[in-house]
């Protein structure tokens, strides 16, 4: 299960918890960047609500599920995962993972018109 590390309060990652509480914990210094990663929208709000949850930037949050799931081990526990399921239906979120091959960007187009649609209402 993922875990926040903290120095001082502040979030620094997120780590597996550890097995023994007196074991010291390794620190592993990174190069991280800035990216541009198109996501959709919903799950954004929810990815943001999570790592607001949980003290932690996204990008530490999506690091943290992006190594569980390198190793193909489940980045959360039954906790968090009812926080994500709860999550999704505020955010309207009902993709899920099989729905990750088939997904289709709406175009500009069809989004100007859906805006205009929803600001007449």
């Amino acid at each position: 299960m993922l875990t926040p590390v903290r120095n001082r309060g502040r979030v620094l990652g997120m780590a597996t918890a550890q097995k023994s509480p007196n074991a010291a914990s390794p620190r592993h210094v990174v190069e991280r960047v800035q990216t541009g990663v198109r996501i959709e929208r919903r799950i954004l709000q929810v990815l943001k609500a999570l790592a607001s949850s949980k003290g932690m930037s996204v990008g530490d949050l999506l690091e943290g599920i992006l190594l569980h799931a390198f190793e193909g081990a489940a980045p959360f526990g039954p906790e968090t995962l009812e926080k994500v399921r709860a999550l999704k239906e505020v955010y309207g979120l009902e993709l899920e993972a099989e729905d990750s091959h088939v997904l289709v960007e709406r175009t500009a187009k069809a989004s100007a018109r859906a805006t205009r649609t929803k600001s007449r209402r």
